[in-house]
Parts: structure tokens; sequence; C-alpha cells
């Protein structure tokens, strides 16, 4: 990642709120607050309920070594009381798509939630993966407030799996999938 994505920073305006800024996130602060927030409000990101902190940091852990190893950028939303949010880049493809990322465990905490942080957290996704050389993106949710969002940044809804993983507390959620091609 060049340096111009590293100072890539966005400021956003709510007013009466705390500045927020997203930028990439250095391997020494990788933590686990958002993820287990997030599972613990009923998020299905991959995990089940309830999310210890072992579990999480050890995600944590191994998220950090894929961006040590080049795989991921990963971005972060804060304010002055900390982490609101967070997003990854998977950017290390098969050799036959040097082109795409997938857009990876958007998670806002539930303080931070509808002011705008997960908007912010997918420009400056988005803004990474060009400047890695990314031209299309793809992701899955099985949050309708996300796919909200995902909608209104220009993302194309492909389809819905049913029954495609679990709820945090168990029980089948579905997954829709969305692209976006990049300009």
């Amino acid at each position: 990642m060049d340096d111009a994505c590293l100072d890539s920073r966005r400021q956003n305006g709510d007013s009466g709120a705390a500045p927020v800024t997203v930028r990439v996130l250095t391997v020494a602060e990788a933590q686990a607050a958002v993820l287990l927030d997030c599972v613990a409000g009923g998020a299905s990101v991959s995990f089940m309920a309830p999310l210890d902190r072992r579990t999480a940091d050890d995600f944590w852990r191994k998220v950090a070594a894929g961006v040590e190893q080049g795989e991921r950028i990963l971005l972060v939303a804060e304010d002055g009381e900390g982490i609101l949010g967070t997003v990854q880049l998977v950017i290390g493809q098969p050799p036959n798509q040097p082109h795409r990322a997938d857009l990876s465990k958007m998670l806002v905490h539930r303080r931070a939630r509808r002011r705008g942080i997960g908007a912010a957290l997918i420009q400056a996704a988005e803004d990474a993966a060009r400047a890695a050389g990314k031209c299309l993106l793809v992701l899955d949710t099985a949050s309708p407030d996300a796919e909200r969002v995902y909608t209104r940044a220009g993302w194309v809804k492909v389809g819905v799996i049913p029954n495609y993983a679990l709820w945090p507390e168990g029980g089948f959620c579905n997954t829709t999938y969305f692209y976006k091609e990049l300009g």
C-alpha cells in the first residue's frame, strides 16, 4: 500500500458529535472491543455468542498476520473515545483475480450506529482498494441495515442465499451478496 493510502483520512462532519477519523490501522493497534460488541448485539459476523475475549483476540491476531503479509488492509473509524468501527479489504487473491478484493467484517460499535460510520468506512475501503490497484469489490452481509448502507454507496445486490449462516444466538440467517466496480 502506498503512502497516499496510509495518509487517507476522512472526517465525519456530524454536528454535535465528536469528529470521526477513518484510517489504516497498524497491526499493534488491533483490538477486540468492536467485535465483542457486535456479536453481543446479534451481528452474524462468523462468531457464536457468547464470544469470549480470548477468541476475539485470536481473530485479531490472525487479521494482524494478514495485514503484515500484505494480504489485508484494515481500516478503523475512531473518535476521542476510541475505535467505533472497522472494515477489512482482503486484497490477497488467487492469481486469476488480481483485480479484485473482498470487503470483509465491517463492524460498527452499537454506540456509534446511525452516524455515518459505515458509509465512511466503505468510502475509505474503496479508496484503499483503488490505491492497491483493485477495480472490483465483493461482499456478503446478513444485515438489512448494512444492505441499505451498501446500496446507498452504489453497490449492486446480486442475490440472497437462504440459511447461509447462523445468528450468534443460533438459528439460520440469509446472506446477501453485493459487488461494486470501481471507476
